[in-house]
């Protein structure tokens, strides 16, 4: 993996300084890593690292109905193998029902575009859930807001850095 010429334009893409800020206020050391292609894909972001799928924290934005008919965004941390139990999840976290958000949900609520989103550093805050699968790892990889780029990080600190809710999701 190297860094091309329009490496450095992507690290200053709004988004990204975003993460690297959030980040930095955290304490996190973490080095944002931009890929050579855009990998939109837990697949095509394991395949440019050389890693398993398994290691990667795909971001996948939901639309959470309660009960009381209003909707809010829900965010589940999956391991990149994992196809999220929707039933599962939202019996977790006494929702009526979850479903995958489009792509204009997912940018007005999190302030990144899909393929980009990243764990933290919404534009709102979101409520998190992230999968146990990922604590098999020491290092996992997270988007960390543009399709480009990704961050190391690992189960624990992913927990603390979102308050996210640990579960079983596929």
């Amino acid at each position: 993996m190297h860094m091309t010429a329009a490496s450095g334009n992507v690290l200053h893409d709004p988004c990204v300084r975003r993460v690297a800020a959030a980040l930095a206020s955290s304490g996190v050391r973490a080095q944002i890593t931009v890929l050579d292609d855009v990998a939109r894909t837990a697949r095509q972001a394991a395949d440019a690292l050389g890693i398993e799928i398994d290691q990667i924290a795909n971001s996948l934005v939901f639309r959470a109905h309660r009960d009381d008919d209003t909707v809010r965004p829900l965010l589940v941390l999956a391991s990149g193998a994992h196809r999220v139990d929707t039933l599962r999840v939202a019996d977790l976290l006494g929702l009526r029902t979850i479903s995958l958000a489009g792509a204009d949900f997912v940018l007005e609520q999190t302030g990144f575009a899909i393929g980009g989103v990243a764990p933290i550093a919404a534009s709102h805050p979101i409520e998190t859930v992230v999968d146990v699968c990922l604590s098999r790892y020491g290092k996992v990889w997270a988007a960390a807001g543009h399709p480009r780029t990704i961050f190391p990080t690992s189960y624990d600190e992913l927990l603390r850095l979102t308050s996210g809710h640990p579960a079983e999701v596929a």
